[in-house]
């Protein structure tokens, strides 16, 4: 894949690796999705979209890049899924122990496995929030474990999982899923307070994964499998809100994007997921920083008057 210069095209100074708070990993692997391909292009088409986006967020009235945005090599390894996985393994945890807040855009959804067991060992009682259309359970799909077909199974077993927005699986998956931290589509649909409901099962510290199939396909048509009955962009940004203003979100990825070069709306999408996301996740930080400025002006004011006064004596 073509690499851009910096994420979205901002300046250098808030794109180095020392000076960034986050890390952003493409990984443009498409190694054994079985329907639409082209997830392999996901990256690349993100990246571009993102150069064309404003980078100030009206919502959180915060320009979430100037906490510092690096953009790492993609991760190429596609020799082997099993290969791939170790890779992105090995890259998440050097990022996260140099305490970076690491995201990634795939890619199939099996590059989450390898991110997902990276910050497993480096954070205690870890949540898994799984936003997606289907349950990615099976234990093993077509001779491999690491199939994107068993992109959640290893976080079942490992960690506390909770799958939002499912309405798609096989029933060989009802046996190892915890139906309890299950939110079904149709069940979501008739439930005003699913919300809330989600962030009660949640632990305090939470990896997101983010499979963009979880939405609707009249708003996000660009995916492998597309399934009806999806999240709306509205209903999407509350609910990631909620968890990021309540909960230690730890990292997150993207997955599934499959370009198409006739509409680039899902391209555009993506990318403006990505830095609501990352402008939730800096919200109460920018605001700190924010009411740190505003305190160091007023105490500087009070002391320019103290001494206005005194030469007035």
């Amino acid at each position: 894949m073509k690499i851009a210069k910096t994420y979205a095209g901002i300046p250098e100074q808030y794109a180095s690796y020392d000076k960034s708070k986050v890390v952003l990993i493409p990984i443009p692997y498409d190694g054994t999705s079985t329907w639409g391909k082209g997830s392999d292009k996901g990256p690349e088409a993100f990246l571009h979209a993102s150069e064309n986006m404003e980078l100030y967020d009206i919502e959180t009235d915060s320009e979430v890049y100037k906490q510092g945005i690096f953009l790492d090599q993609p991760i190429d390894e596609k020799s082997s899924p099993d290969t791939m996985v170790t890779a992105v393994h090995n890259t998440v945890k050097t990022n996260i122990k140099r305490n970076k807040f690491v995201t990634l855009f795939g890619g199939e959804h099996s590059v989450s496995i390898g991110a997902i067991r990276a910050f497993n060992e480096c954070f205690d009682d870890l949540t898994v929030l799984q936003i997606d259309a289907h349950a990615d359970l099976r234990k093993e799909y077509e001779g491999s474990k690491y199939n994107h077909a068993c992109a959640l199974y290893e976080a079942n077993q490992n960690t506390n999982l909770i799958q939002v927005g499912i309405r798609s699986m096989d029933v060989s998956e009802k046996s190892v899923m915890n139906e309890e931290n299950v939110f079904y589509a149709h069940d979501m649909a008739a439930d005003n307070y699913w919300i809330d409901n989600v962030v009660d099962l949640l632990g305090n510290n939470v990896y997101v994964t983010f499979d963009l199939d979880a939405l609707d396909p009249s708003i996000m048509p660009s995916t492998g499998t597309p399934e009806p009955g999806g999240l709306f962009w509205y209903e999407t940004l509350e609910f990631l809100k909620k968890v990021f203003e309540e909960k230690n979100v730890v990292g997150f990825d993207i997955v599934e994007l499959c370009p198409n070069e006739i509409d680039k709306s899902s391209d555009f999408l993506a990318a403006k997921l990505y830095y609501k996301m990352l402008s939730y996740k800096f919200l109460k930080k920018n605001k700190d920083e924010e009411n740190d400025n505003l305190y160091s002006n007023q105490k500087e004011n009070n002391m320019n008057k103290l001494k206005y006064n005194q030469n007035e004596d």
